[in-house]
Formats: C-alpha cells, sequence, structure tokens
C-alpha cells in the first residue's frame, strides 16, 4: 500500500473540511495517509507553492515516516511539480491528479474509460513543460494508473492529436446516447435523476427504491467516495401505481477540477431530459452547505435548474432530526434514510405527487393500435383489458404525457 503525506495550503475556513476530503480520496484511491501539513499564507510560492521551508519541513515528513508521495490540496503547475519532487526527492501529486487516478481504477464502461482518458490528457497538456519525471514514471501507484499512461512522454501536438481523437469517439457515442433518448420519449415514461455529492447515498437510495418496485437488479453501492462512475438507467413503480425511470450521475467533490467537467459532461447532461431531480444530500456530512452550493453550482452551469428539484437529505439516521435546521430551508425537501422502507416510500409518494399526473385512466383503442396497446400493457399495470367489439379498453394509472399522447382514445379519467 502506496503511503502518503498530505499538504495545502490554508486559503479559506473550508480548510479543515477539504483536507479531510483530500484524505478520504487518498484512502478512496487505496493509499495509506501517514499525516498532514498545512501552511497559513496569504500569497502562493510560483517556484514551490507552499514556502520553502515548508517544504522542507515536509521533505524530513516524508523521509522520516518513510512515505512514498505527497500530495497537494491545490492544484500544482507542472514546474511547481518538478521543483518540489527535486527537493521533497518524492512523488509529487495534486487533488485532480488522485481524483482522475481513482476514476481511471473505477471506469469500467468503453465511455467511462474514453472520458477518463480525455481529463488525463486536459490536464497534461498545459503542464507539458516543465513537468519533469512526473510524465515519465514507471513505478506505479497513484498517478500512474489508466488509459492515457502510454502518451505520458509524447509532445504537445501529439497530445492534442489524442485530444481531439477522443473527443471524435465521444461525439459518436453521444450521438448513440441522444439516440437512446429520443426512445425514452416515446416511451412517455417520466425521467427521474439522482444528482449529488459523492457518498451522499446516490446509489444506496437507488436500491431502496429497485427493491421497493420489486426490482432485483440492483446497483453496486460502498460507502465510499467514488464508488461508481457509471450512469445507471433502471425502471421502477410507484407504490399508488405508474411506472418511471431512475437514473443516477457520478458523484461531485467541491472544487471540482474543469478537466473532469468537459470530460463527463456529456454524462452529467444525461439530467437534463429528466421530469424531476432528486438532489441527494448528507444531512450528517461536515459540510453540508459546501455540499450544497457544490451541486447547486453544477447544475446551473448545466442549465439543470429549471427542472422540478427535491432536495432529498439522507442520513437520518445519523443525526438528531429534532436538531436539523435545514430542514427549514425553501423549496421542496424530505429527510429520510435511504435504508429505511418506510421513508422511501414517504419519498416516492413524494415524487409522484410533484410530478402531479398520474391519475387511473380508460382508453379505448381501435384495433389497428395493437402495437401501442403492447407497448402501454408492457410498459403499465393494468387495472383492467378488455377485447371489445368496437377495440381494446385498458384502465391503468397514467400519467399526463400518455393521456395527451393518446387524447383522442380517452374516455374517463379519475382523480
Amino acid at each position: 500500500m502506496e503511503k502518503v503525506i498530505l499538504a495545502g495550503l490554508r486559503l479559506d475556513d473550508e480548510f479543515e473540511y477539504k483536507m479531510d476530503e483530500l484524505e478520504a480520496l487518498t484512502k478512496a484511491a487505496g493509499a495509506e495517509v501517514l499525516g498532514s501539513v498545512g501552511q497559513q499564507k496569504r500569497t502562493v510560492d510560483p517556484g514551490t507553492f507552499l514556502g520553502k521551508g515548508k517544504v522542507q519541513e515536509i521533505k524530513e515528513l516524508a523521509k522520516n515516516m518513510e512515505a512514498d508521495s505527497v500530495i497537494f490540496l491545490q492544484e500544482l503547475s507542472g514546474s511547481q511539480i518538478r521543483n518540489l519532487e527535486k527537493i521533497i526527492e518524492k512523488k509529487v501529486l495534486d487533488r485532480t491528479m488522485l481524483i482522475l487516478d481513482i476514476f481511471a481504477g473505477r471506469a469500467t464502461s468503453r465511455e467511462g474509460k474514453l472520458q477518463v482518458h480525455l481529463a488525463q490528457l486536459n490536464y497534461r497538456l498545459p503542464r507539458l513543460i516543465g513537468f519533469g519525471n512526473a510524465l515519465s514514471r514507471e513505478g506505479g501507484g497513484i498517478g500512474t494508473r489508466g488509459p492515457g499512461e502510454q502518451k505520458m512522454e509524447t509532445d504537445r501536438r501529439h497530445i492534442m492529436r489524442e485530444i481531439d481523437h477522443v473527443k471524435a469517439k465521444l461525439k459518436e457515442m453521444e450521438r448513440q446516447r441522444d439516440l437512446l433518448r429520443e426512445r425514452r420519449r416515446k416511451n412517455v415514461l417520466p425521467l427521474i435523476s439522482l444528482f449529488g455529492y459523492t457518498n451522499s447515498g446516490k446509489s444506496t437510495l437507488m436500491n431502496g427504491i429497485l427493491r421497493l418496485s420489486g426490482n432485483e437488479k440492483e446497483v453496486f453501492a460502498k460507502d465510499m467516495l467514488f464508488a461508481t462512475l457509471e450512469t445507471r438507467l433502471r425502471r421502477c413503480e410507484f407504490p399508488k401505481g405508474g411506472p418511471f425511470l431512475l437514473t443516477d450521475t457520478v458523484g461531485l467533490v467541491s472544487d471540482l477540477p474543469t478537466e473532469f467537467v468537459e470530460a463527463f459532461s456529456s454524462t452529467l447532461e444525461e439530467a437534463k431530459d429528466a421530469d424531476l431531480i432528486l438532489h441527494v444530500v448528507d444531512c450528517a456530512g461536515a459540510n453540508i452547505l459546501l455540499q450544497i452550493e457544490t451541486t447547486l453550482d453544477l447544475m446551473k452551469k448545466l442549465n439543470l435548474n429549471k427542472t422540478p428539484i427535491l432536495t432529498v437529505f439522507n442520513k437520518k439516521d445519523l443525526i438528531e432530526e429534532e436538531n436539523f435546521m435545514w430542514m427549514r430551508q425553501e423549496g421542496e425537501h424530505i429527510l429520510i434514510s435511504a435504508k429505511d422502507e418506510e421513508d422511501i416510500r414517504r419519498l416516492l409518494n413524494k415524487m409522484q405527487k410533484m410530478l402531479g399526473n398520474y391519475k387511473l385512466s380508460r382508453f379505448l383503442f381501435p384495433y389497428t393500435c395493437s402495437g401501442e396497446v403492447s407497448a402501454l400493457m408492457e410498459m403499465y399495470a393494468m387495472d383492467l383489458v378488455e377485447h371489445r367489439e368496437d377495440g381494446i379498453f385498458l384502465s391503468f394509472v397514467a400519467d399526463e404525457r400518455v393521456r395527451e399522447k393518446y387524447k383522442i382514445y380517452l374516455e374517463e379519467v379519475h382523480a
């Protein structure tokens, strides 16, 4: 296991929280944190980021504790990494490299691997000059994984060509995703998207909803940062009747690297098609305000703020509910534990109420619409199906989209 020293510059009041998050990220990468060093300083040293004395302190600490590498909280330039490695005589990384390394180890799909590759290339491109030994590591460990490793020693022109090549492949995959989106729209099922900070419990919540829906295709869930990077789509049912599609997105962290946002934008933008976004928040987290602000800022960048949002404060079993001040905030919100079936039921009822369009509906389709009838019978739980002389009669809990699409066959609606 790689042994690591953490270092950072105290630039704001959230320094302690961000250092704790950096430690969690380091552990998620499979390394052991031996200690951390911080410095209160108004200006950044252009050569070594931290002051010369503090860098010497880190060198001695790393030597005495037999650390393999030093990871910095803030992003470093190529020349700063080179200078720090020369002084400290250990491998030096920054938080962005750490996150990209985690992504490289977690990506399983072809698209996910390409997205990580693109993020790595975008990170390395401006750091070619002065990056030194950091571009030619052969010893393994954090910062040396991923599909982009073989390009570490190429020149700028080669990397730019590779970036264009990867972008073209991702563009083709995006077109394929657009076709799938079109099919989903034709299926007229509401789409609900999970969005939020990493390790806020999105996958656990998704599994709770799936179990209540009788869907056995659960997703991977683990108490760690970035447990999964892949977008998952599942069909679910509301307790009072009515199907919907549920999707999630990769988890977020504060100060998300720009390389990440660019590379994963197409995946994150899956939420654009959502009829409702569940903003999942870890209500027992150390800095709930930073979690909320980080997520809402990215939603704004992706133009998701026009979609109805339900804030889901998760992990209520870890707090004293009566003292939870965030429940007094504006906007639609609910406090739950994703491990509590009754809470999941309450959440589903609130989601259905916010969609506000599911009602018991009765249709009479002509026999020429047998294809549409078969599709509806596959998607919805039917209360009644009758083959009459003048057509096929269907009675089921339908949403507004279905009623609007087949309004000429609609006979009756009950609240």
